[in-house]
């Protein structure tokens, strides 16, 4: 689900979870009523009466913005026709925009905000019929972790109030994964689940949480969270016995019946992995790809474009391999790299430090290459340790818009065998400076823009961000190493494989295994980081091939830019053209970089 999901940047993402049956297309769209708009609302209105209307339908998405109001201790509702509620708010009101407003008469700034929000709209037409397809436990962004994560990273602990509906939220916490229980269950009865090996990854998270009845992740983040107020004795303990309540009646029984859930579906699991064994599983991934790409590229044009990259990166890591005197093929250089010891951390410490030391230097360097820069504050931490067995290797947190949360990048420090130091710097570029942290401060402070410019996102164009900066690393400098640089190729032939393992899990029918076999033979990450990528890919089909395809296209717009303006090109100039308008689809990004050479040109 998307709002359980927005601890982790993966762009957009399917609306709310339904039930759903094999022997039937998938539901029906909801209607789009057209509300009449007053004369004198402006289109900035309309957008933000849409946000106001929205946040009041997602408590979860106001704790993400800062906001504590009544709905601070409730949970999203997570039936199907609350998600049918919330498309239908959307789809009304593009609708009544494109009634109430004609684009050729807004400003440009209007005009784009327009052209976004239809867009975002018609993205979201697209995948809603499929909703019933996403996974509702799985061990990428499943509520049996992605809720615990919440309410441990989102849910701020200021005073007694803020604490008590802490509490109240680790009750309704058993009455949303009853509720996500019962929709995966009768999910489930009709065929739709997911691969049989990712039964022991969710039944790892639960039974993480349910290992001592008073000492889980939660409990621990409430007790901390309580006593750092300034309370008596008795008023702490009081809040702390009505946390442990509240776990031990509503959200560990309901823990429970989950876990016997898991374990009875993990007996009759499919072992196909691709989404293709769906009914209209080729459409639904036609409707994937095109909303995490914003293009219409097919899977085989996607596929193609994979191998092509594959092997251009493989050339240039050739290269390196020549650089420091290897002696080998290019597989047997993989294998170097994966298993000698030199290039793995020792301890935890160790990692964080470097990682630490590699952003610091990044900050200094960012005046020259950047005019607007980030006004919060990034911070590392390690995945905890409830659910770091089944997280992925790093992740980004934005910050909250009023200050009080800072950016987050997390990394997954489980098996530092799985964490190369070669891709360390690639890695902290990416999720860190310049990449997602820079890209959502600057759009979360975009105070001029529609909430939902500020607030959405556009995976191409947020991912596709995060891969162009791992790149920008080596023109501002950096990757000094030569073994670093190999691991920033490392870091791009990765999502380039990505492009070639996705479309062929789910559109070519490829296993789990022929998957994780091609990583192997052309990547030089090691087995256990593999195995988790593939694992990936299975239950978040067609959202890894965004990165590659966003990238791509901000290199080629970077490169037509200075083919055209020469010695007056500008790189600051030029990304602030991409950051400054917040996320948008790959098109569009085109035309506003073309709408801005030409104006440099002075032909506008």
């Amino acid at each position: 689900m998307q709002r359980f999901a927005q601890i982790i940047i993966m762009g957009a993402s399917l609306v709310a979870l339904s039930a759903c049956a094999t022997n039937r297309a998938p539901a029906d769209t909801v209607s789009s009523d057209i509300a009449p708009v007053p004369a004198d609302v402006t289109l900035g209105q309309l957008f933000t009466d849409y946000d106001n209307a929205q946040l009041a339908l997602s408590p979860m998405s106001k704790a993400y913005r800062g906001i504590r109001d009544e709905d601070y201790a409730r949970w999203d509702d997570v039936s199907d026709e609350a998600a049918r509620q919330e498309q239908a708010l959307l789809q009304s009101t593009a609708a009544a925009m494109r009634e109430t407003y004609d684009l050729g008469t807004l400003s440009r700034e209007d005009a784009l905000s327009y052209r976004l929000f239809d867009a975002m709209a018609k993205r979201s037409a697209a995948r809603f019929p499929y909703r019933e397809y996403s996974y509702v436990f799985d061990q990428m962004r499943g509520a049996q972790s992605s809720l615990p994560a919440f309410l441990i990273n989102i849910h701020r602990v200021s005073d007694a109030s803020d604490a008590e509906a802490y509490a109240a939220r680790i009750e309704g916490l058993g009455t949303s994964i009853k509720a996500l229980t019962a929709q995966s269950r009768e999910r489930a009865e009709r065929g739709i689940m997911p691969p049989d090996w990712v039964y022991p990854h969710v039944i790892s998270d639960i039974e993480n949480l349910l290992a001592a009845r008073n000492d889980n992740a939660i409990l621990e983040d409430f007790r901390s969270k309580v006593e750092a107020l300034d309370l008596t004795a008795a008023d702490a303990v009081a809040l702390v016995a009505q946390g442990e309540l509240a776990w031990n009646e509503s959200a560990r029984p309901a823990y429970e019946s989950l876990l016997a859930e898991m374990k009875r579906q993990q007996v009759m699991a499919p072992t196909d992995d691709g989404i293709w064994r769906f009914p209209e599983g080729a459409a639904y991934y036609k409707a994937l790809l095109a909303s995490y790409t914003t293009t219409d590229l097919s899977p085989d044009q996607i596929h193609q474009i994979g191998l092509r990259e594959v092997a251009r990166i493989h050339g240039e890591m050739r290269a390196i391999m020549e650089q420091v005197g290897f002696e080998g093929s290019l597989q047997e250089f993989f294998e170097y790299t994966r298993t000698n010891d030199r290039f793995f951390y020792d301890t935890r410490e160790a990692y964080l430090a470097d990682a630490e030391a590699k952003l610091d230097a990044m900050e200094a360097k960012l005046p020259e290459y950047f005019s607007t820069l980030p006004t919060d504050p990034l911070v590392i931490k390690p995945v905890e340790a409830f659910r770091e067995k089944s997280a992925g290797k790093a992740f980004y947190q934005r910050p909250a818009p009023d200050n009080s949360r800072p950016g987050t990048y997390y990394v997954n420090l489980y098996n530092l065998k799985d964490m190369s130091r070669n891709e360390l710097e690639a890695l902290a570029y990416h999720e860190g400076l310049p990449g997602h942290h820079l890209q959502l401060s600057i759009q979360t402070q975009l105070g001029d823009v529609p909430p939902f410019r500020r607030f959405g996102g556009v995976t191409a164009y947020s991912e596709g961000w995060g891969l162009y900066s791992e790149e920008l690393g080596k023109d501002m400098g950096f990757y000094t190493d030569p073994y670093s640089d190999f691991g920033r190729l490392g870091m791009e032939l990765w999502r380039a494989c990505r492009l070639v393992v996705d479309t062929g899990i789910h559109h070519k029918r490829w296993t789990r295994e022929e998957a994780i076999a091609y990583l192997t033979e052309n990547t030089p990450n090691p087995d256990g980081d593999i195995r988790k990528a593939i694992e990936r890919y299975v239950v978040m089909p067609g959202q890894a091939t965004a990165y590659m395809i966003g990238k791509l296209k901000i290199m080629e717009l970077r490169e037509h830019a200075q083919t055209e303006l020469g010695d007056d090109f500008d790189i600051r100039a030029f990304h602030d053209v991409i950051l400054t308008n917040g996320p948008v689809p790959l098109s569009i990004m085109k035309e506003n970089v073309n709408d801005w050479i030409a104006r440099r040109q002075g032909l506008q």
